[in-house]
């Protein structure tokens, strides 16, 4: 099944944490996918921690994107696009319950993620796989593909007042 956890609000990265633990801890197998993100994020630490659930990020993704200069990006997306690779090997073996791809949106539609190998591995995904996806504006094609679709929205957010992210609650 594919569940999108979209929107311009806070949560999406959390709300995929929570789903990866729970299904760690009803003993399935888990692999959970960051992009665009370089492990920093405090969910990750917890995240390798739990038996089940196996972590990647991009660990070359150190800026924004349009903070990067051209070489910053190329290696972002040819790091990303190993992960990919991995993601889809993973469905193919037949070797987790759950993959987690969290910023896949902004990965794809920036086009540090191969798109076309992207499209097979969400389209292909085997039906006994959970499938879930994060970010920003989902193109059309996903949502209608999607079995669960959540939208998170920002009503507020201390950050339109100039408040920084802080360790712990935004990363």
């Amino acid at each position: 099944m594919i569940h999108i956890i979209s929107g311009n609000g806070k949560g999406k990265t959390s709300a995929a944490v929570g789903l990866a633990v729970r299904a760690a801890g009803a003993g399935l197998k888990v692999a959970f996918f960051q992009f665009l993100k370089d492990g920093r994020s405090s969910e990750i630490a917890v995240l390798k921690a739990i038996d089940g659930i196996t972590v990647r990020c991009c660990v070359e993704c150190r800026k924004f994107t349009y903070e990067m200069d051209e070489s910053e990006k190329k290696a972002v997306i040819k790091s990303q696009r190993v992960m990919m690779n991995e993601a889809a090997a993973l469905l193919r073996e037949q070797a987790v319950d759950m993959l987690v791809l969290d910023e896949f949106f902004a990965a794809y539609n920036t086009g540090f993620i191969d798109r076309e190998a992207a499209d097979t591995l969400v389209f292909g995904c085997p039906d006994n796989v959970e499938l879930v996806l994060t970010g920003r504006e989902p193109a059309e094609k996903f949502c209608k593909a999607a079995d669960y679709h959540s939208e998170i929205r920002s009503l507020k957010n201390p950050y339109d007042k100039g408040t920084q992210a802080r360790r712990g609650i935004e990363f």
